[in-house]
C-alpha cells in the first residue's frame, strides 16, 4: 500500500513537471572550459593585431629612412666647378703662335727651327731667328697668364671645399652623402685639370725657349762659316742672333 502511494505521488510530480512551460524549464549553464577558450582566441587575435600595428611602423619607419636616403643633395658645386674648368681651357685656347696643335709644331720646326742651310740668304735667319725669339716671349707670356687664371680658382676652390665638407658631414641620407663625396672628387679633378694646364703651360714654354737656342746655335754656326769663308757676301750689320 505504501509503495502504492510513493508511485502515485512520484507520478504526480511527473505530470507536475510535464505540465510546466518549456521557457520557464532553460537554465543558464557556465562552462569554464568554453570560457577559457573564449579568452584565448581573443588574446591571440589581439597579439595579431599588435603584431600587424608593429609591422606597419616598422613599414612606415622604412620608407621615411628610405625617403631620407633617396633625397638629393641641397648644395651643388657643379656650376662653378665647370666655370673653373671653362676658364682655364680659354686660357689654353688663347696660346700665342705656336698652340697646343701638332700640326702647327710640326711646320714651325720643319720652318723656323730647322737646321740652317748654305741656301737660306741671310735676311732669312735673320726672319727665322726673329720668330723663334717671339715664339719663346708669347709662350712664357701664354705660360703666366694660365699660372695667373690658376692662382685666380683657388679662392673658388677653397669656397667650394668649405661647402662640400659642411654638406657632406650634414648629410641626411646615403645619397647625399654620395652626392657630397662625389662633388669632391669632382672638385680634385678641376684641381688636377688646373695643374696639368699649369704644367703643359710652363713645359710649352721651356720647350719653346730651348728649341730657340738650339737653333740661335746652329744659325751662328753657319753665320760663321759664312763669315770666315771668302765670296759669301756677308754682312755683319744686317745679321742679328736672337739668344
Amino acid at each position: 500500500m505504501r509503495r502504492l502511494c510513493v508511485l502515485a505521488a512520484a507520478s504526480a510530480v511527473a505530470l507536475s513537471l510535464a505540465a510546466v512551460s518549456p521557457v520557464s524549464a532553460q537554465w543558464i549553464v557556465f562552462d569554464p572550459n568554453n570560457y577559457v577558450q573564449n579568452v584565448l582566441t581573443a588574446a591571440r587575435e589581439l597579439q595579431q593585431i599588435n603584431n600587424q600595428i608593429s609591422s606597419l611602423q616598422n613599414q612606415a619607419q622604412m620608407l621615411i629612412n628610405q625617403a631620407k636616403n633617396l633625397a638629393n643633395l641641397p648644395y651643388s658645386s657643379l656650376q662653378q666647378l665647370q666655370s673653373s674648368i671653362q676658364r682655364t681651357q680659354q686660357l689654353l685656347a688663347q696660346a700665342q703662335r705656336i698652340a697646343y696643335d701638332v700640326q702647327q709644331i710640326d711646320h714651325a720646326f720643319s720652318t723656323n727651327y730647322a737646321p740652317a742651310t748654305s741656301s737660306q740668304s741671310n735676311q732669312a735667319l735673320i726672319t727665322n731667328a726673329q720668330s723663334r725669339w717671339q715664339n719663346s716671349v708669347a709662350a712664357l707670356q701664354d705660360a703666366l697668364r694660365v699660372q695667373a687664371g690658376v692662382v685666380g680658382n683657388l679662392d673658388t676652390n677653397r669656397t667650394q671645399t668649405s661647402a662640400l665638407v659642411t654638406s657632406s658631414q650634414s648629410a641626411s641620407g646615403a645619397l647625399q652623402a654620395t652626392q657630397a663625396g662625389n662633388q669632391i672628387l669632382a672638385l680634385q679633378t678641376q684641381q688636377l685639370a688646373d695643374l696639368t694646364a699649369t704644367v703643359a703651360a710652363q713645359g710649352r714654354a721651356q720647350n719653346l725657349e730651348s728649341a730657340q737656342r738650339a737653333a740661335a746655335q746652329d744659325q751662328g754656326r753657319e753665320q760663321l762659316r759664312r763669315f770666315l769663308t771668302p765670296g759669301q757676301g756677308y754682312q755683319s750689320s744686317n745679321v742679328q742672333m736672337y739668344h
